[in-house]
């Protein structure tokens, strides 16, 4: 059996899911080279709301250890980046 992997729950004080979704992606470029953060998972909510999550990204399989690094409700086909 494996070890459980862990979530980190981060608050914030921003008020708008947009604003939210912006520092997701400002975290994604400063720490991306940390290969135990699995950014492809990230999800958002309200703070009252925790149960109705919004994917960051959509993470679609491309074959071998490659996901797609595109918005969630991207238009046209998955690329890595």
């Amino acid at each position: 059996m494996s070890a459980p992997h862990w979530i980190i729950h981060l608050p914030t004080r921003l008020t708008s899911l947009d604003e939210a979704t912006a520092l997701a992606v400002a975290l994604r470029d400063s720490l991306g080279h940390l290969a135990v953060i699995d950014f492809g998972e990230t999800t958002l909510s309200e703070e009252d709301r925790q149960f109705l999550r919004h994917r960051v990204w959509c993470d679609a399989p491309l074959g071998g250890p490659n996901r797609c690094h595109q918005r969630n409700d991207h238009a046209g086909p998955c690329t890595v980046r």
